[in-house]
C-alpha cells in the first residue's frame, strides 16, 4: 500500500521533473543543438552509452540501486546542456525489469524524474559555470563537470532516500549517510571520467569514448564486490547464530528475533546505519559463547542452582574472546560482553553501572529480554504477552534496563503489539494481534541478575 505521502511525493517530484526538461528545452535551446554537435545521432550515441550502463545495476542493502550511468549523464549535461541531460537521463535510464512490469508504473516514473531532473540541473550548473560549448583541454571545463557531477549526485541521492525513507518507514538522515559514505567518493571519482568521455568525443569522435567502457565496469563490478562480501559475511553470521541456537529448541531463531528488535529500538532512537549495523551482528551473535556451555546446563528446565548460574554467566565473556580475533566484528565486542549488564550494577559480567555500559549493549540487553519473555522456554512453559512482558520493563526500568531504551521500545510495532514473536514464523513476516492480558506490580528494588523473571538463561 502505497502511503499518502509517498504519493504526494511521487506527484510532486514526476511533476518537477517533466516541467524541467520542458522549461530547459525553452531556456537553453542553443546547447541542446549546438553546443557539443550533439545533434540526434550524438544524443542516440549518448543514450545507447547510458543504457549498457544503467542497465548492469547493483542491489544495495539499503534497498536502492546503484549503476555507473553517472559518468555518460555528465559527460551529456557538459556537452548538450541541460535538456540533452535530461533527454538522455530520461531514456537512457530504462531497464529490462520496467519492459517486464516488475516495477509499478509509478515507480518507474519516479525513478526516472529522481534521475531527470538531477540531470537537469547538472546541465545548468555546467552552463553556469562555463557558458557556451564545452572547451577541450579547458580547466574551466573540468571545475564545471566536477561541479556539475556534485549537483547530480546529491539531488539523485536525496530524492531517492526520501522515497525509500517514506516506503520503508526508515529515517531519512540514516539512508542519506549511509549511502554517501558507501558510494560517495567512488560516484564522485566518475566526474573526471566524464569530462574525459566529453573530451574524447569533442577532440577524436564517438569511438574513442567507448576506450572509457573499462573503467565504468570495473567501478560497477567494485559496486557489486562490495555488496556482495557483505551479504556473504551476514549470511555467514546468521548461519553462526542460527546453529547456536539450534543447540535448544526453545530458542530457535532467537538471535535472528533479538537482533530485529533491537534494529528497531535504534531506529527509534534515531542511531546512525553504522551503529544499526552493530545491533544487527551484536544481535545475532550475543549468544555464541552459549557454544561453551553443557547442554545440562543450558537446556535445564528448571531455575539453575548457584554452580549452574555461574557456568551460565560466562557465556558474554565466552562469546567475546571467541570472537576477538575477528578484526570485522570489534565495534560489536563490547556489546556482546556486556548484554547482560543492569543499569543499577547488578549485571554480569564485570558489573557496570548506568553509562558504564555501553549504549548498544543496554539496548541489546532489552531486546533479549523482550524476546525471551514472549518466547516458551524450559524454564518457562507458558510465554508472557506483550502487556505483560511490557509491564515487566517498567518494573524493572532503572534497575535492569536504561529508562531510554524503555522509552524507545515503547515506540516501536513490538511493543504495540503489531508484531508477534512465533518460533514457525519467518522473521520478515508480520503479524497483527491483541495486546492481551495484565499482571500484578513487580517489585522494584532489591532484585538481581538472578531474581528478575525478565532475565533469560
Amino acid at each position: 500500500m502505497v502511503s499518502t505521502l509517498l504519493k504526494a511525493l511521487l506527484a510532486v517530484v514526476i511533476g518537477l521533473g517533466a516541467l524541467l526538461l520542458a522549461t530547459s528545452a525553452a531556456l537553453w535551446p542553443a546547447t541542446s543543438r549546438d553546443a557539443a554537435g550533439l545533434d540526434p545521432a550524438g544524443l542516440a550515441f549518448w543514450t545507447a552509452l547510458c543504457l549498457v550502463a544503467a542497465g548492469f545495476p547493483v542491489h544495495t542493502p539499503r534497498g536502492s540501486m546503484v549503476n555507473v550511468s553517472f559518468a555518460p549523464i555528465i559527460a551529456v549535461a557538459a556537452l548538450g546542456g541541460p535538456t540533452a541531460a535530461g533527454i538522455v537521463a530520461l531514456i537512457g535510464t530504462i531497464e529490462l525489469r520496467e519492459l517486464r512490469f516488475e516495477v509499478p508504473w509509478y515507480g518507474s516514473l519516479y525513478n526516472h524524474a529522481a534521475t531527470v531532473i538531477p540531470a537537469v540541473a547538472a546541465g545548468i550548473t555546467f552552463q553556469l559555470l562555463a557558458p557556451g560549448s564545452f572547451q577541450t583541454g579547458s580547466l574551466m571545463s573540468l571545475v564545471a563537470v566536477s561541479a556539475s557531477g556534485c549537483v547530480y549526485f546529491a539531488a539523485n541521492e536525496v530524492l531517492t532516500a526520501i522515497a525509500i525513507a517514506l516506503r520503508d518507514a526508515k529515517l531519512f538522515r540514516v539512508l542519506l549517510v549511509g549511502s554517501i559514505k558507501a558510494f560517495g567518493v567512488s560516484l564522485l571519482g566518475l566526474a573526471p571520467v566524464a569530462w574525459l568521455m566529453a573530451e574524447a568525443y569533442r577532440s577524436i569522435g564517438p569511438l574513442s569514448v567507448l576506450v572509457f567502457a573499462l573503467p565504468l565496469y570495473t567501478t560497477r563490478t567494485a559496486y557489486a564486490s562490495v555488496v556482495e562480501i557483505r551479504d556473504m559475511f551476514t549470511q555467514t553470521v546468521t548461519a553462526l547464530a542460527s546453529a547456536i541456537d539450534a543447540r535448544d529448541p526453545s530458542t530457535k531463531r532467537h538471535s535472528e528475533w533479538v537482533s530485529r528488535i533491537a534494529e528497531d529500538i535504534g531506529r527509534v532512537l534515531g542511531l546512525g546505519e553504522g551503529q544499526l549495523e552493530e545491533l544487527k551482528w551484536g544481535g545475532l551473535l550475543h549468544d555464541v559463547g552459549k557454544i561453551g556451555i553443557p547442554d545440562a546446563v543450558l537446556l535445564k528446565a528448571g531455575s539453575l542452582d548457584k554452580e549452574e548460574r555461574e557456568r551460565m554467566n560466562e557465556h558474554p565473556r565466552k562469546g567475546h574472546d571467541i570472537l576477538k580475533g575477528v578484526k570485522k566484528l570489534a565495534p560489536e565486542l563490547p556489546i556482546i560482553l556486556h548484554h547482560h549488564e543492569w543499569f543499577n550494577g547488578s549485571g554480569y559480567p564485570d558489573r557496570l553501572v548506568g553509562e558504564e555500559i555501553p549504549f548498544l549493549a543496554r539496548i541489546l540487553h532489552l531486546a533479549d529480554a523482550f524476546e525471551a519473555m514472549t518466547r516458551p522456554r524450559p524454564y518457562r512453559l507458558i510465554p508472557l504477552t506483550t502487556a505483560q512482558a511490557l509491564a515487566e520493563l517498567h518494573a524493572f526500568t532503572g534497575i535492569q534496563f536504561d529508562p531510554r531504551v524503555v522509552a524507545a521500545f515503547e515506540k516501536t510495532e513490538w511493543a504495540k503489539g503489531a508484531v508477534r514473536i512465533d518460533r514457525d514464523e519467518d522473521p520478515a513476516d508480520e503479524v497483527s494481534i491483541p495486546m492481551l492480558g495484565q499482571v500484578a506490580a513487580l517489585r522494584a528494588k532489591g532484585v538481581t541478575a538472578n531474581s528478575s523473571p525478565a532475565e533469560a538463561h
